[in-house]
């Protein structure tokens, strides 16, 4: 009577349930990227619009630094985010034609 090991469970059963899984969520994190430089757009304009005044009235030195430091910050997430919209959307193709390749070999070799 050997002892049998429990199967380790890994985080894909499959390549199918993988490609299935990245297929569903495809459209909310290309969809998120675009939301997400949206709003950074938005806020690094209503932040320069505010530098823009506060150089006009010289208020505090220490304010202008922080919003300069937030205006880098915001301009590099703008940045970042396009880069992934730009990955969302060159591979959103490749990957659904890999998910129809894969459907009709799975068809083949059951039918």
């Amino acid at each position: 009577m050997a002892e049998e090991k429990p199967e380790r469970p890994y985080p894909i059963r499959s390549l199918h349930d993988f490609l299935s899984e990245l297929n569903k969520e495809w459209d909310k994190f290309r969809l998120g990227s675009l939301i997400g430089m949206i709003t950074s757009g938005v806020l690094l304009m209503f932040f320069i619009s505010r530098l823009l005044l506060m150089a006009i009235r010289q208020r505090a030195f220490t304010d202008f630094i922080f919003l300069i430091i937030i205006v880098a910050f915001l301009i590099y997430s703008i940045y970042a985010l396009l880069a992934q919209y730009r990955f969302f959307k060159r591979w959103e193709r490749r990957v659904g034609l890999l998910l129809h390749l894969e459907e009709e070999l799975i068809g083949e070799k059951l039918g």
